[in-house]
């Protein structure tokens, strides 16, 4: 058997521990696939005396995680500190630059800085895996670049964010409202004392453009993607959605068309037969659509040590073989250079609830909007009657265009008889 492979993780928190676990844990099944075996022999973290769950000593320990880079025991960098500048991204470019493979789990440092690491890694032909990025233990990554490869691939799909996942499961199963599950997901560990990240869609727009980037054999670039979190979702829409045949959930979209490429998170109503309105709780999915496969679906643990260093030893694993592909799927010189498409073109059907003061004629006020915008109306709902009170109208459009339907939201947030902003959620046939 060959040589053991030397693996330097930098940043002991959840993820980096369970990578420590993994591979102790799973040793020999792990050197069998891998052919050899595969060892961490540094690491580097703030606090050397903090309890991780996992034994540290016999390991060289750096204070700072660029010296794991100079460190010639190490053959390869783990990065599990997190983050898009500072240590993290300092690691990685330095790795990378030296010609040293790293694995990482950062979404965040791959969304925005991508398109440079990619360039990194292909001048200096240093492998650079992300599989533990998206999805956590989901193999998302390698099915998208690897498994579909022979596929035109249209779009690509998903729920990428557990957190928000949960929050809406719990709002519908127990009718209570955003602030008070997410409060209870706080204390439960499933959400950030600052859950902006999660709630404001940002954490999925991230897997979304390493997704999107991968699908279609483009550079990443996240300013690029639509984002909306979850915060303005009410326990009146996800009753209303109920009513309709829907369910709400958090979702990432990136679609190529002849026009180009759009990719775009927010909040989304889902049929009930669509298999992806049953991923429930913290768990994470991801569709793809391929012409020669048709449409994939994969599920699983989005999240937490165990799935996610499931991921980070997997790209090991490969490193470990000798098995290596370009970041997104083609070499720099024979990406897509296909435009971005602003939201403002998306066409789709809308779900519209507003809150307006009972009282004879307000109906045709907003139905008279909505038909100067050209926006055609599939049905409508108006629940009890309370005169001179607030009311909830809520109404689902046809096919639109999204700068249409925008237009219509501002005239009707000027409407006297209306209370407070609409609420629109996009409707999405997974």
């Amino acid at each position: 058997m060959s040589r053991p492979l030397s693996v330097g993780v930098a940043g002991l928190g959840t993820v980096g521990a369970g990578v420590l676990k993994v591979l102790r844990d799973n040793a020999g099944l792990i050197s069998a696939r891998a052919g050899r075996p595969i060892a961490v022999t540094a690491v580097s973290s703030r606090d050397r005396h903090k309890d991780r769950g996992v034994p540290v000593t016999g390991l060289r320990w750096y204070e700072d995680p660029v010296a794991l880079v100079a460190d010639p025991g190490v053959d390869v960098i783990v990065e599990t500190i997190g983050g898009s500048e500072g240590p993290a991204r300092a690691l990685v470019e330095a790795a990378l630059a030296a010609g040293k493979p790293v694995v990482t789990a950062n979404k965040a440092l791959l969304a925005l800085h991508g398109r440079k690491l990619a360039q990194l890694a292909e001048a200096h032909n240093a492998p650079l895996a992300f599989e533990a990025a998206v999805a956590g233990g989901i193999p998302a990554i390698k099915a998208v670049r690897e498994g579909l490869a022979g596929n035109d691939i249209r779009r690509v799909a998903g729920i990428l964010n557990g957190t928000c996942n949960y929050i809406l499961t719990e709002m519908r199963l127990r009718g209570l409202q955003f602030a008070e599950v997410l409060a209870e997901a706080q204390k439960l560990g499933y959400a950030e004392a600052d859950p902006s990240f999660d709630i404001d869609g940002v954490d999925a727009a991230h897997k979304l453009a390493i997704l999107a980037a991968l699908a279609f054999n483009r550079p990443v670039d996240f300013s690029e993607l639509h984002v909306e979190g979850i915060r303005d979702v009410s326990a009146v829409d996800i009753e209303m959605a109920a009513a309709l045949g829907f369910r709400i959930k958090l979702l990432g979209i990136a679609t190529r068309t002849e026009a180009g490429v759009s990719a775009r998170v927010h909040p989304c109503m889902v049929p009930l037969d669509a298999p992806i309105a049953h991923v429930e709780g913290v768990f994470n999915a991801v569709v793809a659509e391929g012409d020669a496969v048709g449409r994939v679906v994969l599920q699983g643990r989005g999240a937490g040590a165990g799935p996610t260093a499931s991921a980070v030893v997997a790209d090991l694993v490969d490193i470990a073989r000798g098995r290596t592909t370009p970041v997104w799927g083609a070499s720099a010189d024979a990406l897509s250079a296909a435009p971005a498409r602003p939201m403002s073109s998306h066409r789709g059907a809308y779900y519209l609830r507003l809150m307006v003061v009972d009282r004879p004629g307000v109906v045709a006020d907003v139905t008279a909007v909505l038909r100067d915008a050209k926006i055609s109306m599939e049905s409508l709902l108006q629940r009890g009657r309370a005169p001179g009170e607030a009311v909830p109208v809520v109404m689902t459009t046809h096919e639109c265009e999204e700068a249409a339907m925008q237009a219509a939201i501002r005239r009707l947030s000027g409407l006297d008889a209306v209370l407070e902003k609409p609420a629109l959620i996009r409707i999405e046939t997974l």
